[in-house]
């Protein structure tokens, strides 16, 4: 199984999960071209109440195994309503600073 696949699975198995895109955005970086750069959008009822930090320690927990196996995770963390209010935008991503 590739890597976001196994990504997918472990969130998928960790939380309630409304939406979830997981994005492999290796291309835009340096480096190595292949599963080294993720951006994860993530809306669960998991995180009411849980502060940003605290969703995105969940997440790093959930990953705890698969971490080591690439190099970023770009993370946004959102509640039903939260997202509601977002009218589901996912944030651009910053090009890389590292250049090609």
């Amino acid at each position: 199984m590739d890597l976001q696949k196994q990504i997918e699975q472990a969130i998928n198995e960790n939380f309630s999960v409304a939406f979830m895109q997981l994005d492999n955005e290796s291309h835009m970086h340096a480096g190595p071209a292949s599963d080294s750069h993720f951006k994860l959008t993530l809306v669960t009822s998991d995180f009411d109440m849980l502060s940003r930090v605290k969703r995105q320690q969940a997440v790093y927990r959930a990953l705890v195994d698969l971490m080591p196996q690439f190099h970023a995770l770009a993370l946004h963390t959102y509640t039903p309503q939260e997202w509601q209010e977002k009218s589901g935008v996912i944030p651009a991503s910053p090009k890389c600073g590292g250049g090609h």
